[in-house]
């Protein structure tokens, strides 16, 4: 099993800037790949970013290239999410997921965190 727990949201103002964190735990050399995912209120999970822990490949969604990075730090198996220049139509719970693939489909992590909300004012 692997724990994921999400920190670092909250309430910004459009054009602010926030980092989100994922800690995992447990058997997480069964992973391969950590993405985040939102979902906003009425709205299917979608995709935003995921990284490879080994060689830190990532793949983005198209609606923030440019504006968030996703890193991580292999020795505190940590992954962020650095979230710039956010909008309004950021705003949603954002989840950490962990996987077997690099993919940007739900389908393709087997572990998921409670998720953390963040909003964004116009």
């Amino acid at each position: 099993q692997v724990q994921l727990v999400e920190s670092g949201g909250g309430l910004v103002q459009a054009g602010g800037s926030l980092r989100l964190s994922c800690a995992a735990s447990g058997r997480t050399s069964s992973t391969y790949a950590m993405g985040w995912f939102r979902q906003a209120p009425g709205k299917e999970r979608e995709f935003v970013a995921a990284i490879t822990w080994s060689g830190g490949m990532t793949i983005y969604a198209d609606s923030v290239k440019g504006r968030f990075t996703i890193s991580r730090d292999n020795a505190k198996r940590t992954v962020y999410l650095q979230m710039n220049s956010l909008k309004p139509e950021d705003t949603a719970v954002y989840y950490c997921a962990a996987g077997s693939v690099l993919v940007n489909k739900p389908p393709g992590y087997n572990y998921w965190g409670q998720g953390t909300q963040v909003t964004i004012s116009s």
